[in-house]
């Protein structure tokens, strides 16, 4: 796959709008600020693909991004506390809807912030994604921002506070090293077969 023939394809604010899935997909999830977009503008050699911020809650609608026949979708990010009612309960349905439509999920790219233990949201959204029978894998953020020392320590913290730990694929990023970048890669092109 040319990673570097990536196009925007489209965003979509609510469950309704959401096309049909008619290609394999590629979805990437994580709470606000865990770095997807990062991630994404590392895979595809891009700086401004998906937008990046410092702001937690700057994606708030499921965008689009497509490299020859597969499809990639960026998730709007989970636990930003600061969203009104309303806006929480447009989140929620457009997630429902996303995941409830029949997709051609190949792939949910999971991402968890290394630094710290998995948060109550992201428990819940791994336990989701496993019960639905979807493929993922986890993906450790920022392992940069930690020294040797500590990155063992979050490693053996994870195999108790993952219940899935040794059951999945986990690969620590760094979004300014590059450090993960090709085991990303190669776990999507194995979904893909």
């Amino acid at each position: 796959m040319n990673y570097n023939k990536v196009q925007f394809e489209a965003a979509y604010g609510t469950s309704k709008q959401l096309p049909a899935s008619d290609i394999p997909e590629i979805a990437f999830s994580g709470r606000s600020n865990v770095g997807k977009s990062s991630l994404i503008n590392k895979i595809f050699g891009r700086k401004s693909l998906a937008r990046v911020s410092s702001m937690p809650g700057k994606t708030t609608t499921v965008n689009f991004f497509r490299v020859e026949d597969v499809r990639f979708a960026d998730l709007p990010g989970y636990g930003y506390a600061k969203r009104s009612e309303s806006e929480k309960r447009r989140w929620a349905d457009l997630m429902e809807g996303y995941f409830q439509m029949g997709r051609s999920l190949n792939l949910v790219v999971q991402l968890v912030d290394m630094r710290h233990a998995p948060s109550a949201d992201d428990i819940m959204m791994i336990n989701f994604i496993r019960e639905a029978g979807y493929p993922f894998i986890i993906v450790l953020t920022k392992c940069d921002k930690l020294n040797k020392t500590e990155r063992a320590k979050r490693r053996e913290e994870l195999k108790t506070e993952l219940e899935c730990a040794g059951d999945c694929t986990i690969i620590e990023f760094s979004a300014q090293t590059g450090e993960g970048c090709d085991a990303v890669k190669s776990a999507i092109e194995n979904s893909l077969g």
